[in-house]
């Protein structure tokens, strides 16, 4: 669906091109990556409400849908028919959480299309029920800064409302995941697609964090506790709090769950979410159980541990972040990847030695110094294939050798890196 670009995206690249007003190239990438989920994925509903498609995937992710919408938050601070956009795909992306909290992926329709085979309690509206705790942290975030960014406060009905209450139930619920009604199974693929112990997952013990059955990869957790969600869970607490303050005054229950429930997460990090690395000192486990066991590493989508900053959980100068960062950007971390020209996370969601340009934009978007932000810019710039997109994993050593030519969320993450070295992020979001 070609959609016309607004004017008011004119302000942004006119402010692109005055910071970098000798590189082409970078100019160039920027304007196509950033107007990439406004032209090729916002599509409408029946009803007339937004709904964006990932790209190469004709459903809607929760957390790619929010995700690639979220540089246009800058420009809604003055545009209000942008702010009525993003308020729009707010309003469909809390209908599908109500439809089912426990699915990632929805149809623009009741169609059936999707994983209507997988063993758990699909509908024809979803696409896919891989429960990820990030699905419902991202449209709460995404409410929050259009607040806090343009001042629109539509989305926030009574349908949001009722929204945020089954968001804080069901991670309630997977504190104790034993007694939850949620499993999954897929039969005849490879293990990160779906969950063993006949659809509940590896056991986990109580820790206080909530429980999720996959990463925001879409690959299954090894340990039930996945610990930058649960960071971004915890922020999301306190956004329902201020949320319900300021306009559902009269539900205190709501206000005193989501106070409740976050501390309770954060106290699980503290004590089950950290340990004692022999070189790095006190850092984040990505993964954990409960029991004692623990997964040190990091994955490239968001959430991830690098994120947390950007996320809201703690600063970018903080002990324990940074001696985590150290981890993750070294060979201690599996799925840290050095090639000839590229050098950062990947994932095991792609093929080995291949970076992922979302982490690329993530250590820059919270790096403290402006050479290691200069160089992830240089890496970007090379990482493309000469195609002027961003893309999904990328040989380190080739970059036209990559997965997904048409990757929404990696534009608007390189975006928004390239907005942050003009000195323009989004209003209200912690790294502003």
């Amino acid at each position: 669906m070609i959609m016309e670009i607004p004017t008011s995206f004119e302000k942004i690249f006119e402010l692109v091109r005055e910071k970098f007003p000798d590189q082409p190239k970078l100019q160039r990438m920027f304007e196509k990556c950033f107007v990439n989920t406004y032209t090729t994925t916002l599509q409408k509903t029946k009803e007339g409400l937004p709904f964006v498609i990932t790209g190469d995937i004709p459903a809607m992710w929760l957390r790619d849908s929010s995700s690639q919408i979220r540089p246009y938050l800058m420009v809604a601070e003055n545009d209000p028919e942008m702010a009525g956009v993003i308020a729009g795909l707010v309003e469909l992306q809390m209908k599908c959480i109500l439809h089912d909290p426990y699915a990632n992926a929805f149809n623009k329709e009741a169609s059936g299309a999707g994983f209507s085979t997988d063993k758990t309690e699909m509908s024809p509206l979803v696409w896919e029920r891989k429960y990820e705790i990030d699905s419902l942290c991202y449209p709460v975030q995404l409410a929050y800064l259009l607040w806090k960014s343009s001042g629109h406060t539509a989305q926030f009905t009574p349908e949001f409302h009722q929204a945020l209450h089954s968001i804080l139930d069901v991670w309630h619920t997977e504190q104790r995941h034993e007694n939850s009604p949620y499993s999954f199974v897929r039969e005849d693929v490879r293990q990160s697609d779906t969950l063993n112990r006949n659809g509940k997952g590896t056991e986990v013990a109580y820790t206080g964090m909530t429980w999720s059955g996959f990463r925001p990869s879409d690959d299954a957790c090894i340990y039930g506790y996945l610990v930058p969600a649960n960071m971004f869970a915890a922020v999301v607490t306190d956004y329902m709090t201020e949320i319900g303050k300021a306009f559902y005054p009269d539900d205190d229950a709501l206000q005193q769950k989501a106070i409740r429930l976050g501390s309770e997460i954060r106290t699980g990090i503290e004590l089950f979410g950290k340990s004692d690395h022999p070189y790095h000192g006190k850092i984040y486990a990505y993964e954990a159980d409960g029991t004692g066991r623990q997964l040190f590493m990091d994955d490239a989508n968001v959430p991830s541990l690098l994120a947390a900053p950007y996320l809201g959980f703690c600063s970018a100068d903080d002990a324990t972040y940074l001696a985590t960062r150290e981890f993750l950007l070294s060979r201690y971390n599996p799925y840290f990847v050095e090639g000839s020209i590229l050098r950062g996370i990947g994932s095991p969601h792609t093929p080995d030695h291949f970076v992922w340009p979302i982490a690329l934009s993530i250590q820059g978007l919270t790096a403290t110094s402006e050479e290691e932000k200069q160089a992830i810019l240089e890496m970007l710039l090379a990482s493309d294939g000469d195609t002027d997109y961003m893309h999904e994993g990328v040989n380190a050593s080739n970059p036209t050798d990559f997965t997904r030519d048409w990757f929404a969320w990696s534009n608007a993450m390189f975006s928004e890196f390239i907005l942050s070295m003009c000195g323009k992020r989004v209003k209200g979001s912690p790294l502003e």
